[in-house]
């Protein structure tokens, strides 16, 4: 598989986004890495990124600003063949909807949603400015099929939005040749869980997976970079599970 494009990569600090851009690298993909506040994390993996014989630039951005997503894309040259692989994302400390504060849902959606929809939006004018269709990947989560009830509830809602989402924006532009599908991973191996303060949720929760075990990074990782390659030519408007069956 060769990716002889530029994929921006948004939160490429660590877990899935730092996983894909590793491997594109390895398929011969150039990236652009966009992290909110693990600059050292961003930087480690464009280092890796450059040994591997690519080019690799890291950009500070809160996708959930308009400002700073316009100037991300204004600083990328015009006529780049772009990819995107919508990833950055938050999850909060678990807990029950009611007591979920207006502050907490505000950020959670700003950022896994609207945040969603402004990178894609101006990935889109970029490719047509261009002339140069390009493809999204979205990374939904299979919370939003799950519910996640009496953890995050607002995290499942949101990434139910982004599967409406990338089936709408696929229909939108599929004619320009542009594809957009979606990821859904499940339990991966990734520090998201901590974050949501649950460090040990993957050994509680992994005897629900049918395989009975948690995914890595890579293997989601993959499923993207696939997504994007000319071997999934045909495919737009998909969502695909990386979830070991559950």
């Amino acid at each position: 598989m060769n990716l002889s494009r530029t994929i921006l990569i948004t939160g490429g600090s660590a877990g899935i986004g730092a996983a894909c851009a590793r491997l594109a690298a390895g398929y011969g993909a150039d990236v652009i890495l966009t992290y909110n506040s693990d600059r050292d994390g961003a930087k480690a993996v464009a280092a890796d990124v450059r040994s591997a014989g690519r080019s690799a630039q890291i950009v500070q951005c809160d996708v959930s600003d308009p400002a700073q997503v316009e100037a991300l894309f204004a600083a990328i040259p015009g006529d780049t063949a772009l990819d995107l692989i919508n990833n950055a994302g938050i999850v909060a400390p678990k807990a029950a909807v009611t007591e979920m504060s207006p502050e907490r849902l505000t950020q959670m959606f700003g950022v896994n949603v609207i945040g969603a929809f402004l990178v894609a939006k101006q990935a889109v004018l970029h490719m047509r400015r261009a002339g140069k269709p390009g493809n999204i990947v979205n990374v939904s989560s299979t919370a939003a099929r799950l519910g996640s009830a009496n953890q995050y509830v607002d995290y499942a809602a949101s990434k139910a939005a982004i599967d409406t989402f990338t089936q709408g924006l696929a229909d939108e532009v599929a004619a320009e040749g542009i594809r957009v599908n979606a990821v859904r991973p499940g339990l991966i191996e990734t520090d998201i869980h901590a974050k949501g303060g649950e460090p040990d949720r993957l050994e509680r929760l992994v005897h629900m997976v049918p395989m009975q075990r948690a995914g890595r990074p890579e293997e989601v990782a993959e499923a993207i970079l696939w997504l994007l390659s000319d071997k999934a030519s045909y495919i737009t408007r998909t969502i695909v599970d990386v979830s070991a069956g559950r």
